[in-house]
This record gives structure tokens, sequence and C-alpha cells, in this order.
């Protein structure tokens, strides 16, 4: 089977509640993207899984799995925020969130924008 070639493509290949959840992703990430830069970002597939752009680098990577979504890579945030996001970190710049679970999209909509503040303005 070919690689996904577009972000549509990759997220049409997963079952209709995980491509729920990746859709939804995908808007709070664009959503953020664009309110910092005032334009679409632009999306595309990296190393295999979606990625939304930034000035011309990546701001976010995201990516269905058998049992989470997850997103890469997630930098440390500030104070409050990072300690909401603790429970969910796999490793030191993944997160991770359980199909099991409800997904936490205010909490995801929280870290993308404080992502793209960041990668902004390095």
């Amino acid at each position: 089977m070919a690689a996904p070639a577009t972000v549509d493509d990759y997220i049409a290949g997963f079952p209709p509640e995980v491509a729920e959840r990746l859709t939804r992703i995908r808007g709070i990430i664009v959503a953020a993207v664009r309110d910092a830069t005032g334009a679409e970002p632009e999306e595309k597939m990296r190393y295999g899984i979606a990625a939304v752009m930034l000035g011309g680098r990546y701001a976010l990577h995201y990516a269905g799995w058998k049992k989470h979504i997850g997103l890469y890579p997630v930098p440390t945030l500030a104070g409050p925020l990072e300690d909401e996001i603790a429970p969910y970190r796999a490793e030191k710049d993944s997160v991770t969130f359980p199909h099991a679970k409800p997904l936490p999209y205010e909490l995801v909509d929280r870290m993308a924008t404080g992502i793209v503040a960041q990668r902004a303005s390095a």
C-alpha cells in the first residue's frame, strides 16, 4: 500500500472515529497557525505523518496510531499548561491521547496556541 500523498488521504485511511479526532486536531492546529500569522498554513506529509507548517518550518506534527493520537514535537510549555500536559507526555517532546479516553480538545487548543507562539517568536 502506497503512503498517503496528502493530509486528506492520510486522515481518510483511519476508521471513522479516529479520522474524526484527527480532523478536529487538524482544525485546532491550523487555526492556531492562521491566528498567529493571518494566513492559511501549508499542510503536508512529513515522515509519514501529518504536519502543519509555520514560516517554512513545521509548527506541529500529528499522527494516528492503533491506540492513540500523538502530537510531536511538543516543547515544555509555561507552568500551569505544562502541568496539564504532563499526564499525556510519552517522551520529553511527545504527547499522546489514548483512543480509550475523551480527547481534551480545549487543552490541545491551548497547547497548539502556545507552541505556535514559541515557534513564531524563535
